[in-house]
């Protein structure tokens, strides 16, 4: 049975018709808003990857991934776990300049994930990746980037309070974004959980942006693990809401400047993941070949729960759950879909 969060005397606020109307107005909405922030156009995206490419996402190098063989030669594919490496290939292949990027749909399926409210074995979100100057990879043009795109999400929920006005409304607090790295989050609470830490910093900020993520903090650990070979760990983070039905923390995006050719090398090594470096992809990376880019990815039904006021993300997205875990929903009046 998946781990539940049951909040005491919940009720949506929309009925089965008006959450499929609000859930499509909240993609509309975004997406325009999006890319109208970071100058990126809408691409089609694989939903699985040949293997020997390097292109799928190891996440944290322990997760297995969905694969299969073709019938008519036997190659090897993986469904997609996300598409950080195959956006910055895209980026080469479809010609975008500096300035200039892409986004699409991304579906994935995470076969070992944790389920819980915030968490499906099904994952959609938004993908994007954007050409950026050498210049660029500052944490000034990342915290620029993050501030587009809170103010795209609150937009977005201005225009569905618009048409649902018994939703909840976002606070000012939560359009004023709070920068903080794993460091001094740990620094400021030394004696809590990573997860812990997260829920004391966003319960008192509301949105957060929590930086640096993947390299190893003083207290030799990682505040989390990202993979060494898409973000540059000095320049990344995710974007943090406060959850008020759950009274907990939603991480809508994961996102950051992308590895270099030298900061590459240096978390491959770091990782124990040489032996990647004799990947099309990573010889290209390492060789310079490819564009340099900032990029993230954004939960599509995180971003509907939080906007609607959801308590589990079945609400919001089509999955397979436990029937004890519908069984407590359906008691609790969250309706699974």
């Amino acid at each position: 049975m998946s781990k539940i969060i049951i909040p005491e005397n919940y009720k949506s606020k929309l009925n089965n018709y008006e959450t499929q109307k609000a859930i499509g107005l909240i993609h509309n909405v975004f997406e325009r808003h999006l890319s109208q922030a970071l100058n990126i156009t809408r691409v089609s995206a694989p939903l699985f990857l040949e293997a020997a490419t390097g292109l799928n996402d190891d996440l944290n190098g322990y997760e297995r991934k969905v694969d299969f063989d073709i019938k008519e030669d036997g190659r090897h594919c993986q469904v997609v776990q996300s598409l950080a490496k195959w956006k910055r290939h895209a980026l080469k292949i479809y010609d975008f300049y500096v300035g200039n990027g892409l986004y699409t749909d991304m579906n994935a399926i995470r076969r070992d994930e944790d389920l819980d409210n915030l968490h499906s074995v099904y994952v959609d979100q938004w993908d994007w990746e954007k050409v950026i100057r050498p210049e660029d990879r500052n944490f000034f043009y990342l915290r620029n980037t993050v501030e587009k795109i809170v103010n795209a999400i609150c937009d977005t929920e201005l225009e569905l309070r618009a048409k649902f006005p018994q939703l909840n409304q976002l606070t000012p607090k939560d359009r004023n974004v709070f920068f903080i790295s794993s460091q001094e989050l740990l620094d400021m609470y030394p004696d809590k959980t990573p997860k812990e830490r997260e829920q004391a910093i966003v319960k008192e900020h509301h949105t957060v942006f929590l930086s640096q993520v993947g390299g190893v903090l003083s207290n030799g650990e990682p505040h989390d693990g990202r993979a060494p070979d898409y973000d540059d760990w000095d320049l990344n983070g995710d974007i943090l809401f406060y959850n008020e039905i759950l009274d907990d923390v939603i991480e809508i995006s994961s996102m950051g400047i992308r590895v270099s050719p030298e900061s590459l090398d240096r978390q491959l090594t770091i990782a124990g993941c040489d032996d990647r470096r004799q990947l099309p992809f990573h010889k290209a990376l390492l060789a310079g070949e490819l564009p340099y880019p900032i990029g993230g990815g954004i939960g599509q039904s995180r971003l509907c729960m939080l906007l609607m006021g959801s308590a589990h993300i079945g609400e919001v997205q089509s999955a397979v759950w436990d029937d004890e875990t519908r069984r407590l929903c359906e008691e609790a009046g969250i309706n699974i879909l």
